[in-house]
């Protein structure tokens, strides 16, 4: 388990840095897509809940240092969809076109819910998404059309990025 988990922490490195200097510097984008929530998702519905956990906690970790939003909601969000993500281990195919593509909008949805959620308790400190704005609906839009492709890339190195089971 630690050769995937430090694998996938790579992954996430690369894509964090590349949403938060190139993506993020594209004046023609509203919304950067975010690659980070999609990786996530794979890794947990190809490696379960434990997995699922504590790479969605990287994650938010990487993306905790390179924004300005509080310390530790990008980590607990995304803690939470890598969980729910493992809940589907072994039961989806997410070899197709379709349900990558379901997965990444309800991943978004659920990302941004769960931040309306967390606003609740602290109404000051965290800026939450407009459900009818252009950058949340460029944002969703996003994710999905990516989803299956940052499926496929991720499958390339599924070999190193699986964790073995053991019978």
């Amino acid at each position: 388990m630690i050769k995937p988990f430090f694998t996938a922490c790579l992954f996430f490195l690369g894509f964090a840095l590349f949403e938060a200097a190139i993506l993020s510097n594209l004046l023609f984008l509203p919304a950067v897509p975010d690659f980070l929530l999609l990786c996530t998702l794979y890794f947990s519905v190809q490696n379960g809940t434990l997995f699922g956990t504590t790479t969605g906690f990287v994650s938010g970790l990487f993306l905790d240092f390179l924004s300005a939003a509080p310390f530790g909601l990008n980590c607990l969000l995304r803690t939470i969809i890598g969980y729910v993500g493992g809940l589907f281990q072994k039961t989806l195919n997410i070899n197709g076109l379709l349900l990558p593509m379901l997965l990444g909008f309800a991943a978004t949805l659920i990302k941004a819910f769960i931040v309306w959620l967390i606003a609740l308790f602290y109404p000051l400190g965290i800026q939450t998404y407009e459900l009818i704005s252009v950058v949340f609906v460029v944002e969703l839009l996003l994710n999905t059309v990516l989803a299956p492709i940052t499926f496929r890339f991720l499958d390339l190195f599924a070999q190193i990025t699986t964790v073995e089971k053991i019978v």
